[in-house]
């Protein structure tokens, strides 16, 4: 990358995080204020999706299914409504945070001409890893005791019996490429998606030339931003 193309990325890398920092959604105490994580993530798709088709495609696409509603999980981190919308704001958030000091590090290596990298391509796949979990997830009901010893009906999260999943990080790349398939054309951000949950999610024969997603510093970026949005901060 340019100087001015790194310059370029670092900007806009600021100004998403001055969004996200206007809007508040997520405290510095690990509270969070659900109703604002929508307009902060429409406001982050006006500024960083360049294709406005594109843009309002995604953000109709978000508005037509249960990403606002949705869990993260049915007993980990985000297991409660909303848990899906918070938690992949989390993930851009650290995304963002981690991207100048992981991407100079890379820029300083010897694969760094192989990528081009953008403010927005960062975003996109923070904002996408886990587009497979909508619609995902229903809700049933157990009978339990309450504090006076009633039996009352306990709402629960259930993987849906008639899911159908070509895996969790490609489900989650088709779900892209039917919203904005201009990403066809941009491997390294679809790569990072992919393999965003590292071996965990990979088959045997995909396990086999895992390593060599490694050289793609937006694979590496994505995995740490989502590992440390569920572990560290539990969201």
């Amino acid at each position: 990358m340019t100087d001015d193309q790194k310059q370029e990325l670092y900007t806009d890398i600021f100004e998403l995080l001055d969004i996200f920092n206007e809007f508040s959604p997520i405290q510095e105490n690990g509270s969070y204020v659900l109703e604002a994580i929508k307009p902060t993530v429409h406001e982050m798709i006006d500024y960083a999706v360049s294709d406005s088709n594109e843009a309002a495609a995604l953000k109709d696409w978000l508005d037509k299914t249960d990403f606002w509603t949705a869990p993260a999980s049915t007993k980990f981190h985000g297991n409660f409504k909303a848990g899906l919308s918070l938690h992949t704001l989390k993930v851009v958030q650290q995304s963002l945070i981690f991207a100048r000091p992981v991407l100079e590090n890379f820029f300083a290596s010897p694969n760094a001409e192989k990528y081009t990298i953008s403010a927005e391509d960062i975003f996109i796949a923070a904002l996408c890893h886990d587009f497979c979990k909508t619609n995902f997830y229903g809700v049933e009901y157990r009978n339990t005791k309450d504090i006076s010893g009633n039996w009352i009906k306990q709402p629960f999260y259930k993987t849906k019996s008639d899911t159908r999943n070509l895996g969790h990080g490609n489900e989650s790349v088709l779900i892209l490429l039917e919203i904005m398939p201009s990403y066809i054309k941009k491997r390294y951000v679809l790569e990072a998606i992919s393999r965003h949950m590292g071996f965990s999610d990979l088959s045997e024969s995909e396990s086999y030339n895992y390593s060599n997603f490694l050289d793609n510093p937006l694979v590496i970026l994505l995995q740490l931003a989502d590992q440390t949005a569920s572990q560290w901060y539990n969201a």
